[in-house]
């Protein structure tokens, strides 16, 4: 819910330097438990573990040093500690090497060769599978530090990081993901055991038949075509069926050794959640109103993004969106509040409420107090209503920065149990563009008289004398009136107050301004002859809101399958403790008997 680029994952490089040494540590966590059970890889685990500390280091370079410039929309400029990180990265590879070097020949190693038909054989092909993963990802994220190499030696680089991220690095990486989940279903039928073909067969079958079964049914019903897109989705529906057979049969026995299962069951349906999500994401937000945006935007942004206006439903495929008004965040209260109960000063956290400030149906600001409020960032809200009148609201919230680029937006989401609704703004009025007010058309009205004004029916409820201004030193001789008028929109009724004012003997007058209706109101006249009341009628265009809205199916099962890997783990974690502290007791030398004399 940070950046508005439309889901989880943008493969930034700043995301991509926390997935690389991820990948590396998983294998080396792997190759360390073929180590633990037998007298093999111990040399890969000591380059796997080491290597995914030096990647950190240099992840902790990409982000911090500047190096990666504009290739990043969230990378930190150059503080000034690119060299002391490149040293400090240069330094802990340098030490590590030398270490390894020095005790490689003592380091033990299988005197045969693995057999095919053996767990740490697959377990190997797993971790090299999850390490050409990470060097895939590697080598076009680190295109700008080539680049810097290449030009601190004189030369001229000018490679380009991919234009299209998350396109380039998902049709590579969907296919190591296939790989990862065969790996993880077929592997952990070996269970540290040689095993013959037929035996594999046997394993396997059952597994495999449910497979083509659920899958099959799934392709028919979802109607999908494409082959890589099927082959993931067979083979993560492989790995959660093979790792769920283990699993029960590991629980019939003894459940904590099942943890490895588990975090695999997890894995695949990570796999699963991302293809339904971001495979099969679909944008709700197509432009069916007949009016274009912007003719200088691209086609996509036109066709993609639905404009709306203040108060207006548009139909939004099966939901109806109405647009309901711009809000703000108060720092000492709770929820947030409506722009038009508050009126802004001179000071940027500063407000005074207009009205009685409600939340939950209880006052927790009167009218007239100042609140300190947050700024920076504007919500917009939307309501979404159903074809069967069920509605939600949806506040996405936006900010105009120049010295970052121009729009930032964030989303604000909606989660369903099969799907989320992922809505950001687009596009936002400038709040420092002054509005361009139309007119004047003049009124003179009197009380209880309607009049129109940019579309909507106004009404002049009453004038009445106050004695009293804010902010205006009132003299014995000076007068201020104000006229309470009325605007019905579709779904509300608004009240605006303009004031007339003769202070010393001068005549002033105080507007009243709606930007989310478009009108300004300038009571202009009185004639107490007629009874009647002058008004200038300016108008603008309503308030508005450009917005994307984008459906991604079954986003849970990435959440779920998350939280499965996470306690798969830790089951793992505990287990292997435990082991280790038996291990550690029988070890144990044991305390001999003292027998202690009195003198």
């Amino acid at each position: 819910e940070t950046l508005n680029f439309g889901g989880y994952w943008n493969w930034d490089p700043v995301e991509n330097a926390v997935y690389i040494p991820w990948l590396i540590l998983v294998g080396g966590i792997h190759t360390m438990i073929t180590f633990r059970k037998s007298n093999t890889a111990l040399k890969a685990s000591i380059l796997l573990i080491i290597a995914s500390f030096i990647l950190i280091l240099y992840s902790t370079f990409l982000t911090r040093s500047g190096i990666l410039g504009n290739a990043s929309v969230h990378s930190f400029t150059d503080l000034g500690l690119s060299g002391q990180l490149l040293v400090y990265l240069l330094f802990f590879l340098a030490i590590a090497l030398f270490f390894t070097f020095r005790a490689w020949k003592h380091l033990p190693s299988a005197d045969e060769e693995v057999s095919s038909y053996s767990r740490e054989f697959w377990i190997f092909i797993g971790s090299v599978t999850l390490t050409l993963m990470a060097f895939q990802v590697l080598i076009p994220t680190s295109i700008p530090v080539w680049n810097a190499i290449v030009e601190a030696f004189g030369g001229i680089s000018n490679m380009a990081p991919p234009a299209d991220q998350v396109g380039f690095y998902s049709k590579f990486q969907l296919w190591f993901a296939v790989a990862v989940a065969i790996l993880s279903g077929t592997g952990q039928f070996f269970w540290w055991k040689k095993m013959k073909p037929g035996d594999l067969w046997k394993a396997i079958s059952t597994p495999l038949i449910i497979t083509l079964l659920i899958s099959s049914m799934l392709i028919v019903w979802v109607g999908m075509y494409q082959i890589a897109y099927i082959l993931l989705l067979t083979a993560g529906i492989y790995s959660i069926v093979a790792n769920g057979k283990i699993f029960i049969d590991l629980a019939k026995k003894n459940i904590k050794l099942s943890g490895g299962a588990v975090a695999h069951i997890g894995v695949a349906m990570m796999f699963l959640g991302i293809l339904a999500s971001a495979g099969y994401s679909k944008i709700l937000s197509v432009n069916t109103t007949g009016r274009l945006i912007n003719r200088e935007l691209p086609d996509d942004i036109n066709l993609n993004n639905i404009p709306l206006f203040y108060g207006k439903p548009e139909q939004m495929g099966e939901y109806t969106l109405t647009y309901s008004g711009k809000l703000i965040e108060p720092r000492h209260l709770p929820g947030l509040v409506n722009e038009r109960d508050v009126e802004f000063t001179s000071i940027a956290d500063k407000v005074v409420a207009k009205n009685d400030i409600l939340h939950k149906g209880k006052v927790q600001a009167e009218a007239g107090d100042t609140l300190e409020i947050r700024p920076e960032n504007t919500y917009f809200q939307v309501t979404f209503e159903d074809e069967k009148g069920k509605t939600f609201d949806l506040f996405p919230r936006a900010q105009i920065n120049e010295n970052m680029g121009g729009l930032l937006a964030s989303p604000d989401i909606k989660h369903f149990t099969g799907k989320d609704i992922y809505a950001h703004a687009s596009s936002i009025p400038n709040p420092d563009v002054e509005i361009e007010w139309n007119g004047p058309q003049e009124e003179g009205l009197q009380i209880g008289q309607q009049f129109f004004v940019n579309d909507y029916v106004a009404k002049l409820v009453n004038v009445e004398r106050l004695s009293s201004l804010p902010g205006v030193e009132m003299g014995a001789e000076d007068v201020a009136v104000r006229a309470i008028v009325e605007v019905q929109t579709l779904n509300e009724v608004f009240t605006m107050r303009p004031v007339f004012i003769i202070k010393d003997g001068l005549v002033g007058r105080l507007p009243d301004e709606n930007t989310a209706i478009g009108v300004k109101l300038v009571f202009n006249n009185i004639v107490p002859e007629e009874n009647r009341f002058d008004f200038e009628v300016y108008t603008a265009q309503q308030d508005w809101l450009v917005l994307k809205v984008i459906a991604f199916p079954w986003v849970n099962w990435l959440w779920i399958g998350t939280i499965l890997v996470l306690i798969g783990f830790g089951m793992a974690i505990v287990r292997r403790y435990r082991e280790y502290a038996l291990m550690g007791q029988k070890s144990a030398p044991k305390k001999k008997k003292h027998v202690t004399e009195a003198a």
